[in-house]
């Protein structure tokens, strides 16, 4: 459906989402996207814009590209790039078929898709021990489905930033002050992919000596799926907690600027089951990487999950992306916009989570973590921060009868009584996680869309040494990869 901004005006009403149905056409339109969603105030940059500039004559010239598509009006009054198309290049704009998606999809094995990322991490200087950790964190989120923070992340989030300047491959890690129980780590702006992982293994250790560990990082970096540290915990035999701050994306209640990052805030829970209690959640209602997927597919945003200058929450999902790029939109805290579905609930927990990741170590928030120069235009590095903590169950009771407890009660609320309107199923936290691993596994690794494929592309004829690794890709043979 259309959603109009303003209802009472038709000309107003925002321009119809558009799929792209040929392969160039999209892997060029999520390259702009990536781009706009990437780059805050990029068209402030020369080189952003140039940059987009040509990104966006290239996907002009894609066969039966949509002269409507709203990234063209965003062209022309964001980056000033105004586009002619002559009559016969227009199209209907339709979306593919399912059939046409599953067969521009692959599944390939998820140990090709580590060592690809490892080999990638590689190439830039990453320590071998790093390159390891790093893509076992991103593929462990493509096990446990959460694709929005998987190998989809590894060139817009790692890469591109590495190449940018403002993300190191290969910074020490610095232990400031430590006691028995505690630490202050700064991670020189590094990789958080293995900053993350060394943290909470250090929060661990302390915990199985003395009960509880507690580490907070400064300086740090993008860390990947909190759910990741939870589960080194719970593996551990302990209560696992983590979370970092963001750039700002998150509106104050009543509030409309961007000011709170997206904020995890991830328990994890030793249990009899076969997974852990796993709880990993934005503290805000969406991410801006999921409006972003949803542009890639064509949807509208869902109401209530994006607030703009005027007030107005917003479902248009082409026109948030424009917006967000001026700075005229904002994410909502988990209960939305105002309070009537306690909006502020989100709002107090996104500030805990942003309190516990500066407060400790003087760190910045707000625009300091934009990764812009709002004046200049100029990409900076995001100095985040992160805090983790352990806590060892076997130092309070038996473990065995811990997780016995636990199981009980997560297995009590899955077996109560189903809602007649729903799946009939309840689930507990980490529990869809593990049905998609296991799905994914049955089914031979993970699903790779043509977009992913146009990054593995790029990414093995750009960087040394991949090109001769990696001649043929397993989409370029046209076989499933086992």
């Amino acid at each position: 459906r259309n959603n109009q901004r303003h209802s009472n005006n038709d000309a107003r009403r925002p321009p119809k989402t558009f799929m792209p149905t040929n392969g160039a056409s999209r892997t060029s339109r999520k390259e702009l996207l990536d781009l706009i969603g990437n780059n805050p105030g990029g068209h402030l940059d020369e080189s952003s814009r140039f940059k987009f500039e040509t990104k966006l004559r290239a996907y002009a010239n894609t066969p039966n590209v949509d002269p409507s598509d709203v990234l063209f009006a965003i062209g022309s009054s964001v980056y000033g790039t105004n586009i002619s198309f002559p009559v016969q290049e227009q199209t209907n704009g339709s979306k593919p078929s399912d059939e046409e998606e599953k067969e521009t999809n692959i599944i390939i094995d998820f140990d090709y898709m580590k060592a690809f990322m490892k080999d990638v991490f590689l190439s830039y200087g990453v320590k071998p021990v790093h390159a390891e950790t790093c893509s076992e964190v991103l593929i462990e989120a493509d096990r446990r489905g959460i694709d929005s923070h998987g190998f989809g992340r590894l060139k817009p989030i790692y890469c591109d930033r590495m190449d940018q300047g403002i993300l190191w491959p290969d910074k020490p890690i610095d232990v400031i002050k430590q006691t028995d129980t505690t630490a202050l780590v700064d991670g020189n702006l590094g990789l958080g992919l293995y900053i993350g992982p060394h943290c909470m293994q250090m929060a661990i250790d302390k915990a199985k000596k003395h009960g509880v560990g507690f580490v907070v990082v400064q300086n740090s970096t993008h860390y990947g799926i909190a759910g990741y540290y939870a589960t080194m915990a719970t593996d551990a035999g302990c209560i696992g907690l983590s979370g970092t701050n963001a750039r700002p994306s998150i509106a104050p209640t009543f509030g409309v600027e961007p000011m709170l990052g997206t904020n995890p805030l991830c328990f994890g829970i030793p249990s009899d089951d076969d997974f852990p209690f796993v709880i990993d959640c934005a503290t805000s209602v969406n991410q801006r990487g999921k409006i972003e997927r949803y542009a890639r597919e064509g949807k509208d945003t869902p109401r209530g999950a994006v607030i703009d200058s005027d007030g107005i929450e917003r479902t248009d999902t082409e026109g948030i992306l424009k917006d967000m790029v001026m700075g005229k939109c904002a994410l909502t805290p988990l209960g939305g916009a105002g309070d009537a579905m306690a909006g502020y609930k989100g709002y107090g927990w996104a500030t805990i989570v942003e309190s516990l990741s500066t407060a400790f170590q003087s760190g910045p928030f707000g625009e300091e973590v934009c990764g812009i120069d709002r004046k200049t235009g100029k990409k900076k590095p995001m100095p985040l921060g992160h805090f983790f903590l352990a806590i060892n169950i076997e130092s309070i009771c038996p473990l065995d009868t811990f997780k016995n407890n636990t199981g009980k009660l997560l297995r009590a609320l899955r077996e109560s009584r189903k809602s007649p309107t729903g799946p009939g199923r309840i689930w507990t936290a980490g529990e869809p996680e593990n049905d998609e691993r296991l799905k994914r596994f049955a089914q031979g690794g993970m699903t790779v869309p043509p977009s992913l494929q146009a990054d593995m592309v790029a990414l093995r004829d750009n960087r040394p040494g991949l090109k001769d690794r990696y001649s043929k890709l397993p989409f370029e043979n046209k076989n499933r990869c086992s």
